[in-house]
């Protein structure tokens, strides 16, 4: 038997698809989406040496002093240096708190993610490729000298600057520490400030590593310089300089203050 569509019962029959469409669209979104989230401009900012703290847990996640870039960069898994956008991305401080009802993966952190940032700042962006100069993060010759650890495990750190985190973000921290100009005197503490190339993770190593650094400014020595050092003795890491395609996100537009909670 052969069905056949035709004037007012074939414009009804494409209605109930199209709204039986936009029902499950709106369902995806749902299912994208945190059960309660705060996010507001950080009450004291703190630059670009102690910024973007974000702590992610099986159920939400919590951002101290978080720039747009780094949301934007947590968001869709790339390198700070990989959003592209106006300065303003590098410089307002946000506090977000978002919780999901349930245990989720990381994954699908990501996307509650992107819809918090679309719905709160009303997000617009787009990928492109883009030629750019690039230090890629990787294991030295003699294999890498630091173990990830467990999630609650506290290590015993010596002097130096600390860092917990996965091995992208320990390279988006390089890539604010090569920003610190060198020295003149160093007796006086330096601030990143110069311009940022893009640090790209490329070690291949997994999970979430506690270590410290003691990186000491050294009168005619570069960041680049101490760091190198630093990372092959300490750390069984280097730095390569390259030129190459990256993909990066684009940021169009995007609210300097998020709508009300």
């Amino acid at each position: 038997m052969t069905a056949r569509l035709s004037g007012l019962s074939g414009v009804r029959v494409l209605v109930s698809m199209v709204l039986l469409s936009s029902a499950g669209l709106a369902q995806i979104e749902d299912a994208a989406a945190f059960d309660i989230a705060s996010a507001k401009l950080s009450e004291h900012q703190v630059g670009p040496d102690y910024n973007n703290q974000l702590v992610f847990s099986p159920v939400g996640l919590s951002a101290r002093n978080a720039t747009l870039r780094r949301l934007v960069s947590e968001a869709y898994r790339v390198q700070l240096r990989q959003v592209i956008g106006a300065n303003w991305l590098d410089q307002n401080e946000y506090d977000i708190e978002a919780r999901a009802g349930h245990s989720v993966a990381r994954e699908e952190l990501d996307l509650m993610l992107r819809t918090l940032l679309a719905q709160r700042f009303d997000l617009k962006q787009h990928g492109e490729t883009r030629e750019m100069r690039v230090y890629e993060l990787v294991v030295d010759r003699a294999g890498p000298k630091i173990q990830s650890v467990n999630d609650g495990e506290t290590v015993k750190n010596g002097g130096g600057l600390r860092f917990r985190g996965e091995m992208r973000q320990f390279a988006d921290f390089l890539s604010v520490q090569l920003s610190i100009p060198a020295s003149d005197d160093p007796s006086q503490p330096a601030r990143a400030g110069g311009p940022m190339v893009a640090v790209v993770d490329k070690t291949g190593l997994t999970g979430t590593y506690d270590f410290s650094v003691d990186i000491r400014p050294e009168l005619g020595s570069d960041m680049l310089t101490l760091w190198q050092r630093a990372l092959r003795e300490r750390l069984g890491l280097r730095l390569e300089a390259r030129r190459g395609q990256l993909e990066v996100i684009v940021i169009d537009s995007a609210a300097r203050t998020p709508m009300a909670n």
